[in-house]
């Protein structure tokens, strides 16, 4: 099996939705003549993270899938023969809406897309107003680069969805992500916070013997109605191996394309002598069904 190169696209995002496209379409072509094949756009890319405030004109910006962005972006794919993952606030019906990844082949058709299942209702990230969870399961998308587990953001933090991956033949994990600071919080608290970001998606690569590839968005996004913090996005968007070993990683505050090579044949080497998945006790495991052991 051949190396695969890939590009996680970190950028700032405004109100200017085809500036956005423009920008994350400049980068795709940047990394497509540096050699990517697989190209992860960050979650939401779009537009600004409108989460922070329940609004109900923020519908407008829900888009059908297929439609005016995966037609751009499959336009791109096709063009520099990559595959893409972007990130999409899709519309379904009148009144029903997901946060969902879709993946666009090389040849500019859609592969397969993910919607978002685990769906945050925190200060500063009102998912819930705005987003169903999703109904397509945990299953992997078939490219012409591999098969790829793709989850979005909230997903990175429940081991359960990366293992469903795992056992569903994922190739590597696929974060695109939205994720920063409330920047009233103190530096340690900070520190905490993105220390945990990238430790718990670490442990996902190490404990599925996987690559792990996350990407996050960077900047400051004032709240829209001014009565918020806003949101300070971290950045530090990375790719780690299938032993957890950090192979690329981003800036916390700079726009940038960061490129890393995988190796397809490390997982199976790693889990010959790391043999988790033989191990596991299936018959054991039926109280992961219950929301709590009381």
């Amino acid at each position: 099996m051949k190396n695969l190169n890939i590009a996680l696209v970190q950028q700032t995002c405004g109100e200017d939705k085809a500036g956005n496209l423009a920008k994350s379409a400049a980068s795709i072509r940047g990394a497509a003549g540096q050699g990517a094949g697989l190209v992860v756009l960050q979650e939401l890319h779009a537009g600004p993270y409108f989460c922070q405030t329940e609004e109900p004109c923020r519908f407008n910006l829900a888009e059908p899938i297929p439609g005016p962005s995966t037609d751009l972006l499959g336009s791109v794919a096709r063009e520099c023969g990559v595959v893409i993952v972007a990130s999409l606030f899709e519309r379904r019906a009148p009144g029903l809406y997901h946060n969902t990844a879709v993946v666009l082949d090389k040849d500019g058709s859609i592969a397969g897309k993910y919607r978002k299942m685990h769906i945050p209702d925190d200060p500063g990230f009102y998912e819930k107003f705005y987003f169903t969870p999703g109904d397509l399961g945990f299953a992997p998308v078939d490219t012409s680069v591999g098969r790829l587990g793709v989850l979005v953001c909230w997903d990175q933090w429940y081991p359960e969805a990366a293992r469903l991956m795992a056992l569903a033949g994922a190739e590597m994990l696929v974060y695109p992500t939205a994720i920063g600071w409330d920047p009233k919080d103190t530096p340690e608290e900070q520190a905490r916070q993105r220390d945990a970001w990238i430790t718990i998606q670490r442990s996902h690569a190490v404990a599925n013997c996987i690559p792990v590839v996350s990407v996050n968005r960077v900047g400051f996004e004032p709240c829209p109605d001014g009565q918020g913090n806003g949101i300070r996005f971290w950045g530090s968007s990375f790719v780690a191996g299938c032993q957890g070993e950090i192979l690329a990683q981003a800036s916390m505050d700079k726009e940038e394309v960061l490129a890393a090579t995988l190796d397809p044949a490390r997982t199976d080497q790693v889990r010959r002598i790391w043999p988790f998945l033989r191990d596991r006790r299936i018959d054991s495991y039926q109280d992961l069904l219950k929301r709590y052991r009381d």
